[in-house]
Order: structure tokens, then C-alpha cells, then sequence
């Protein structure tokens, strides 16, 4: 993104986040720079502190992406070649990737249609069937901000003795019967992409766990595996939040809260004006908080929609046009779990992305709302 987009009606824009906190964030950066300290300093572990206590763990371990945040939550849990990881298809690729970049194979569940994320039913059947010593565990993921079944899936994963890894990517600050996503399984991987929920200026992610010889490990795995520097007690990896990253999400992490809250009253917003469209609007179940990192609507006319709100300069995204399993690089190689991948192939058909961060005004939620009306007419 090397030209900002100035327009705020674009399903994200981190420039007009920056903006909303320049002076904060400004402030932090001239600090790190002149402290003159820039990898793994105090700013990191303050950040780890304050997002451990925030989420509800006991540890945070800042890297360099969500992707690698998987990929050394999977090994830091003794996840590797030969075993086999359960995901979804209708997920950010890099779930996937980080899967096989672990050595692990992944074994792909249909989603839920109606939260976009695991279907408890599919896992439990994939599971009873496959009946293999290979399968390890299971990646979560809370798509688009709205928490996965977590009560239904820990209950089938402790039963059958797996793992749970979360991958909270996009669920930053959501909660379900109380708990913020990323403090319900073994372990949990975070990513602060620019136009993430709690976003930074470049790259970073994190580990969160409350387990501390998963934690200890995967500190240890973010750099060489060094407890003593030079000294490799495990065969660990190159992946840290730099120490500027870290104090721009101290700064954004305090409005979190109050911006997932101006995520919702978006999207309350856009359920009134679109009832009558017909379009499958995003609904949180009752016991969840979703934060709407993606307010995501379904349509057969996905494609007309889109075009319409293109000419009234309205700018859309389709996250995700293509599930995991039919990318080029992974179609025919990847493993389907029982039942299918029905629902997460027709999702990525319908899927449309409307503008949805917290600087949209109220005019411009009714400037959207309005011309998606006159396009599904």
C-alpha cells in the first residue's frame, strides 16, 4: 500500500487509523528511536504484558507476523513432519501455509454457514472416521471477527486428546460467554497487520498462551532458540516484533475496545438499512461479541452488487474468492475432511466485503447502505 487512499469508503484503511492516534503514535515512535534500542526491548515486553492481561493469558510472545505465529505456535506445541493439523478451507491462506510450513499436513472442515467459521459437527465426524495417530491438532479460526464454537470444539478436541491452536488473526477483542477469543485453547496466534482490528505499521503478530511450557518454548523458537545469546537450546526460527511496532500497538491497543464498539454500531447500522435487500447479513450468535473485522454479506448478484457499488465509488473486497483447497498451489493435494467442503466453496462464491473500520462516519455508513439498496434492486 504505497499510495494511501485518501477516500474512507474501502473495506479497511490503516492510513485514516494512523491518523486517528498521529500524535500518540508519533510520540512513541520518536521514543524508540531515540532510546536508540530496536529489537527486543522494553517496548516488546511492555506490549507482551499489557496484551497478556488484555486478552487473559499468562504469556504473549511478539514475532514478526500472524503467519509465523502460527507456524511457532504448531511448534512450539511438537508439531511437525508427519502429523496432520485440522483447519478450514474458507480461511486467510495463511493458515494453511503455516500448517505446512511446520511439516505438518492439513485436513480441511467445511465451515459453518452461518459465522463463516469450523463446523463442530464436520471436526467430530473428520475425526471419528480418520481415526489416525497423525492427527495432532486442530487451528481454529475466528473469521471476520466473530468467535468460533469454541465449547463444541474444546469439548471434541480434549475427548480425542488434540491440540488446539486459535488462530485470532481477525478476532481481536471479541469475546464468547465472556472471554476474549485466544484464551480458550492451548494456544493462540495473532496477527497485527496494518488493517488488522489492533493493527500496526508493518508486520507483527504474537503468541498468546497460558500454558507456560508453551509459552517458554515458543520464546525461546522466536529467536534461534537462544535462552543464552549464541547459545541454540532448541532449533528455533527469526521472527520479532521490532521495538517501534510494539509502540504503536501500546498506543492503539488503549482504543481497542472503543473502536471494536464503533465496529458494531457500523454494523448494527448497515443490518437496519439492508433488512430488506435480501442479502444474508453477518449476525452474532448470542453468546458472542463479534468485532467485525469484515462485515460480510452473501449474494448470488455478489458480482452485479459489487460493480454497482464500484460506479457509485464505493470500494468492496471478497475475502476470500477462492477456499484453500481450490488455489492453484494447493488444488488436488490438500486432504477434505467428512461431508466436504460444500458450504465453504458456495461462501466464497457469494462473499462481499463491505467498508468496515471505525473512522466511517454515520454519512458515510448511509452513503454505503443507500447505494447497496439501489443495487439489489
Amino acid at each position: 500500500m504505497s499510495q494511501p487512499p485518501q477516500d474512507l469508503l474501502v473495506p479497511a484503511n490503516p492510513h485514516a487509523n494512523y491518523l486517528a492516534h498521529k500524535e500518540e503514535i508519533d510520540s512513541a515512535v520518536r521514543r524508540v528511536l531515540e532510546g536508540g534500542w530496536y529489537i527486543l526491548g522494553k517496548e516488546v515486553t511492555a506490549f507482551e504484558r499489557e496484551f497478556a492481561a488484555y486478552v487473559g493469558v499468562s504469556d504473549v510472545i511478539g514475532v514478526g507476523s500472524g503467519t509465523d505465529a502460527i507456524h511457532l505456535a504448531l511448534r512450539a506445541c511438537g508439531i511437525g513432519v508427519g502429523d496432520e493439523v485440522i483447519t478450514v478451507s474458507h480461511t486467510a491462506i495463511a493458515t494453511v501455509a503455516a500448517i505446512e510450513l511446520s511439516g505438518a499436513t492439513p485436513v480441511l472442515v467445511d465451515i459453518d454457514p452461518g459465522t463463516f467459521t469450523m463446523d463442530a459437527e464436520r471436526l467430530a465426524e473428520t475425526i471419528a472416521v480418520r481415526r489416525s495417530n497423525k492427527l495432532k491438532a486442530i487451528v481454529v479460526v475466528h473469521l471476520y471477527g466473530h468467535p468460533a464454537n469454541m465449547s463444541a470444539l474444546m469439548e471434541i478436541a480434549r475427548k480425542n486428546k488434540l491440540i488446539v491452536i486459535e488462530d485470532c488473526a481477525q478476532s481481536h477483542g471479541a469475546l464468547l460467554d465472556g472471554r476474549k477469543t485466544g484464551a480458550f485453547g492451548d494456544v493462540a496466534a495473532f496477527s497485527f497487520y496494518p488493517t488488522k482490528n489492533l493493527g500496526a505499521l508493518g508486520d507483527g503478530g504474537a503468541v498468546a498462551s497460558c500454558n507456560v511450557e508453551i509459552g517458554e518454548r515458543a520464546r525461546l523458537m522466536r529467536e534461534y532458540g537462544w535462552r543464552e545469546r549464541y547459545v541454540s537450546e532448541l532449533a528455533g526460527m527469526n521472527t520479532r516484533l521490532d521495538e517501534m511496532q510494539a509502540a504503536i500497538l501500546r498506543v492503539k491497543l488503549r482504543y481497542l475496545d472503543a473502536e471494536n464498539a464503533r465496529r458494531r454500531q457500523i454494523a448494527s447500522s448497515y443490518n437496519a438499512a439492508l433488512l430488506s435487500t435480501g442479502l444474508l447479513l453477518p449476525r452474532a450468535k448470542p453468546q458472542a461479541s463479534h468485532v467485525y473485522h469484515q462485515y460480510a454479506v452473501r449474494s448470488e448478484r455478489r458480482d452485479q452488487l459489487q460493480a454497482g457499488l464500484k460506479r457509485a465509488g464505493i470500494g468492496t473486497a471478497i475475502l476470500y474468492p477462492k477456499p484453500a483447497h481450490l488455489q492453484p498451489a494447493y488444488q488436488g493435494r490438500l486432504k477434505a475432511g467428512i461431508g466436504g467442503l460444500e458450504h465453504s466453496e458456495r461462501v466464497c462464491g457469494e462473499i462481499l466485503c463491505l467498508p468496515m473500520h471505525p473512522q466511517l462516519s454515520d454519512k458515510e455508513v448511509t452513503r454505503v447502505s443507500n447505494a447497496l439498496v439501489a443495487a439489489a434492486r
